[in-house]
């Protein structure tokens, strides 16, 4: 089995996922109403200090070891969980909150698009689309597409928070390839 552990691998790597995938899973959780009496605003603490501060402090660390892909997404990250959290709570339009939304939701979106292993690719891309249900759910005042939205959130979350455990405890983060036999086709 491909372990593929090298991507990814750094110990900035791993703090920043680690951080991001919590802050993520309490983020999410907090919209889906799975857990009783949690909400979104239950996660806004975590959110300012793991998702916000140390995730750009885990930013600047990648940035400052040449990592650009890791410093990016954790800086506009860090950023991103840092005003959400100091927001949470203001009197603001719903069209304005979905605008926020759908800002970060085009960060994510790039983060995605960008290249780098899988399981990152992943996470983004289901943070991109929790974002985007998120930000249509202000915009249109769906509350079944903001729980939605917490639940792509959530598996945003569970992705990034195995890519980080994976990388600490070598555990695989590719699926196995079959080798093709000789004369047999895709069809046959």
């Amino acid at each position: 089995m491909d372990n593929d552990v090298s991507a990814g691998s750094s110990t900035i790597t791993i703090a920043g996922r680690l951080a991001l995938g919590v802050t993520l899973l309490a983020f999410g959780l907090g919209y889906t109403d799975l857990i009783d009496g949690v909400t979104a605003a239950d996660a806004v603490s975590l959110a300012h200090y793991v998702g916000g501060v140390a995730l750009f402090v885990a930013g600047l660390f990648a940035l400052r070891d040449r990592d650009a892909a890791a410093g990016t997404a954790y800086t506009v990250l860090g950023a991103f969980w840092f005003t959400w959290a100091v927001s949470a709570g203001a009197q603001v339009s719903d069209n304005a909150a979905g605008l926020f939304l759908l800002l970060f939701a085009l960060v994510a979106l790039s983060l995605t698009l960008a290249g780098g292993d899988r399981l990152g690719q992943a996470a983004y891309g289901l943070f991109c689309v929790g974002l985007v249900l998120m930000a249509v759910a202000r915009f249109a005042g769906g509350d079944g597409l903001t729980k939605a939205g917490g639940w792509f959130a959530v598996a945003a979350g569970a992705v990034a928070w195995y890519a980080a455990t994976a990388a600490l405890a070598h555990w695989p983060t590719a699926l196995p390839r079959r080798a093709a036999r000789p004369g047999v086709t895709a069809a046959g």
